[in-house]
């Protein structure tokens, strides 16, 4: 029998709780890079102001999300002064 999954996450991941951290780390990617590409920031440019490498900016603009926790999203989300809210449902 087949197995469905409710999201891609869900089909990548052991456990929901691994599923649910990915899909906030790819939230967080695509905001931080759309922020990247809205201001038309350089990787170095972006990497100054985030705080980072440009190899590390790199890494974020090609989705490498092994390479970021969602620790360091969120401080890099933080150092471009956004704001994060969260919504808490019953999984």
């Amino acid at each position: 029998m087949d197995k469905t999954y409710t999201s891609a996450f869900d089909a990548l991941c052991d456990t929901p709780i691994e599923a649910a951290n990915l899909k906030l780390r790819a939230d967080l990617m695509m905001h931080i890079s759309d922020i990247i590409k809205q201001n038309g920031w350089t990787q170095k440019q972006a990497a100054s102001r985030c705080g980072l490498t440009q190899p590390r900016i790199n890494d974020l603009l090609n989705g490498r999300i092994d390479k970021f926790s969602l620790d360091a999203l969120v401080n890099i989300n933080a150092q471009l002064g956004q704001a994060l809210s969260f919504q808490f449902a019953v999984a």
